[in-house]
């Protein structure tokens, strides 16, 4: 990224650089561990290369001046730092003004308002955490701009809660937890109930991750999210009858094998085998970092796509086309990521392939859903930071 086209844009927009700092929060890809979180299971995000970067100045006065250069047109949206509301006219920028009043709400010192200009590399709405990177961004700005004395992890919890109670999205903490806690080249096997995580080193030599965004625009809607975690709380209470647990995470392999016959609906048995099963493959994905076996890893990634696809059921035409062309033009491992339904698939790919396997995989979707994905190859990169 072009700081200096950044510092530019913003003196155009504000006619002043003078105490300007620069910030950067990344967006995030989840390698493995799908539907597991509302299980009492493990996720294994990393943060990326591209996010969101924030130029920003404090002002004498309470206003709030925020543009975006994704957003250009919208121009400068302006708020007060004593009434912050939700406004839907305000799109992206009702984010930092979550933020801001969330921050406010738990007892920071913020008594001045602040001009900043937002850039995001991140494709919006493909389901690499643009919200948790623009978060991110904003946290930390005000932590520089205003001296607050808040570690990383309050961070996290303020930007999610911002994200719950002022945008009204009822996320969990995985998206802003790799974009806070994001390390070079490591993933973070999180417990998103203890928030107990660790990084793990990815050794990709001469391999490299390619998201392939499908360009169909998530429609998970929360019918259908509340309808899993319902099939998953059911199957968990028939278990609890003859086990002692407290969620679907708590089992393996064969302690759920063993005692299934007690969820009566096959709907939520199925439901439950892949919540089980996905967190025993996150657990195994670490494993297979750690001894560098990366043909491992693209397995139990496939294996988990093909779980999401017929146990969750939660895939789609787009990206189970994408899923099986990887497959077949030589990715070691692809599967979708998110929450489905659209969205993005993850591909390991050894680099002197890319450019084939970009094209190939390209033709195919094009052909078959009629309009073209967009690739992009990226790397594990740290956490929110000034920079």
């Amino acid at each position: 990224m072009n700081l200096d086209y950044l510092i530019e844009n913003f003196k155009k927009n504000f006619q002043t650089e003078e105490g300007t700092l620069t910030f950067f929060a990344p967006g995030r890809v989840n390698l493995i561990g799908e539907h597991t979180d509302y299980n009492g299971g493990y996720v294994f995000p990393c943060a990326l290369d591209v996010g969101t970067y924030a130029i920003a100045r404090k002002r004498e006065d309470s206003k709030i001046r925020m543009i975006s250069n994704n957003f250009p047109e919208r121009g400068i949206i302006e708020a007060d730092i004593n009434n912050l509301i939700y406004h839907q006219e305000d799109d992206w920028a009702n984010y930092p003004k979550a933020v801001v009043k969330t921050f406010k709400d738990v007892g920071f010192k913020i008594d001045e308002g602040f001009e900043v200009l937002f850039l995001g590399n991140i494709p919006n709405g493909a389901g690499l955490s643009s919200s948790a990177s623009i978060e991110l961004a904003t946290s930390v700005l005000l932590k520089a701009l205003f001296n607050l004395d808040i570690d990383m992890i309050d961070m996290i919890k303020l930007s999610q809660k911002a994200e719950n109670q002022f945008i009204g999205v009822n996320c969990g903490i995985m998206d802003q937890f790799a974009s806070g806690m994001g390390k070079k080249d490591h993933a973070i096997l999180l417990n998103t109930t203890t928030l107990e995580y660790q990084h793990v080193p990815v050794k990709l030599e001469g391999i490299s991750i390619v998201i392939g965004d499908t360009n169909k625009r998530r429609g998970l809607t929360s019918s259908k999210y509340n309808e899993r975690r319902s099939e998953c709380e059911g199957a968990l209470e028939a278990l609890q009858k003859t086990l002692e647990i407290y969620a679907l995470g708590d089992l393996d392999e064969e302690a759920f094998e063993n005692n299934n016959h007690s969820i009566e609906k096959e709907v939520q048995r199925r439901r439950a085998k892949h919540a089980v099963y996905e967190n025993q493959r996150t657990i195994k994905a670490v494993k297979a970092l750690n001894d560098n076996d990366i043909k491992l890893l693209g397995e139990l990634m496939n294996q988990s796509h093909i779980s999401l696809r017929d146990d969750y059921e939660v895939s789609c035409i787009e990206l189970d086309t994408l899923v099986a062309s990887a497959w077949k033009y030589g990715a070691i491992g692809s599967r979708m990521t998110g929450a489905g339904f659209g969205g993005c698939t993850v591909s390991l790919v050894y680099d002197n392939m890319i450019e084939e396997f970009i094209e190939k995989v390209g033709n195919v979707y094009k052909e078959k859903i009629g309009y073209t994905v967009d690739f992009y190859v990226v790397s594990i990169g740290d956490g929110a930071r000034q920079i």
